[in-house]
């Protein structure tokens, strides 16, 4: 049942998305909760997103307000995939009650299906009970998607605080694997306290160490997100978000197909270069994401920037436990 009020989620917008080697169209979905029941992870800003009640009965009413909004704003008809994110985990009963769940089967239903979650919300008879839900509009799929950020638990403890570990994921895959269900698997792009040097090479190891468990792999290049303690070490100096050049060079050390969106590419507070080339490497990055075609990355290599030179310098230079060598 979809509520008789209209709230609008946080946030909502179509685009595409590449899905079995063709581009697709994709409605994505941040609804507010009732908030991350882990609520610790140093860069993240949606675990402030949450409802202002507790109630589950209202935490239900204004999710199902949320769902209205989008059923009256995006006609069915107009995308085939869903990625549902929520301000935490969309399988955590008590963020999300499992009524809610029902109803957005129910809309949602005959469609590609992409549900975050963290990795102890991971349940095999809920799972299959979504996926059949699912699968009752016709053909359709799901993918647990899950935010290891990176296979080093050392890095995920002490650089993020995520509160789980690689084994924990592992158990994860294997429950979603029984329940029918694909597994996304999200790593992270320098969280804080590595340097450039080391968030590069973790990634790239990430990467080659999660291919066996996933079916879809996302690389989230770390924002300065507000009221963060990344936010915190970045006014101080002693955060720099990633360079665009390692997330090309990372995309270019593997032969699997890694998403990558480069939200707030070129700026301060996104990923980001010198300025000049900025630009240019988000088309690229964008337009392989788009096409699975790194011929778009390995033109930027070929162009240069004077920049590069710098990069180079910072991942040669820069030591664990100090400050960034650039802003």
């Amino acid at each position: 049942m979809i509520s008789d009020a209209i709230l609008k989620p946080l946030a909502c917008w179509t685009g595409t998305d590449r899905y079995n080697e063709k581009e697709i169209s994709c409605l994505t979905v941040i609804f507010r909760s009732g908030g991350c029941s882990w609520n610790q992870c140093l860069m993240c800003g949606y675990r402030f997103e949450r409802s202002r009640t507790q109630n589950p009965d209202e935490i239900l009413a204004e999710l199902r307000g949320q769902l209205r909004w989008v059923a009256e704003n995006h006609p069915s008809d107009s995308y085939q995939m869903v990625k549902i994110f929520t301000s935490g985990s969309f399988f955590d009963p008590r963020e999300v009650p499992p009524a809610f769940r029902d109803d957005v089967a129910a809309l949602f239903a005959g469609k590609v299906v992409i549900a975050e979650t963290r990795t102890e919300y991971v349940a095999e008879e809920s799972l299959i009970s979504f996926r059949e839900a699912l699968e009752s509009g016709g053909d359709s799929a799901l993918y647990v998607a899950m935010g290891l950020e990176t296979t080093n638990d050392y890095i995920r403890e002490k650089c993020i605080h995520k509160g789980l570990t690689f084994d924990d994921f592992r158990d994860a895959v294997a429950t979603a694997r029984r329940a029918g269900t694909g597994i996304k698997t999200y790593l992270m792009m320098k969280p804080p306290y590595l340097t450039e040097r080391e968030a590069l090479n973790d990634m790239k190891q990430s990467i080659r160490d999660v291919i066996p468990y996933s079916d879809i792999i996302s690389m989230n290049l770390c924002t300065i997100q507000s009221k963060t303690e990344v936010e915190q070490y970045w006014k101080q100096g002693s955060y720099r978000p990633p360079y665009l050049w390692s997330a090309i060079d990372a995309l270019l050390s593997t032969d699997a197909y890694v998403q990558c969106d480069p939200v707030g590419g070129g700026k301060r507070r996104g990923p980001h270069n010198c300025g000049e080339c900025d630009r240019e490497i988000v088309n690229a990055i964008n337009e392989y994401v788009a096409t699975g075609n790194k011929i778009h990355l390995k033109r930027c290599v070929d162009a240069g920037c004077s920049c590069v030179d710098e990069w180079r310098y910072v991942l040669e230079n820069e030591e664990p436990w100090c400050m960034p060598l650039t802003k």
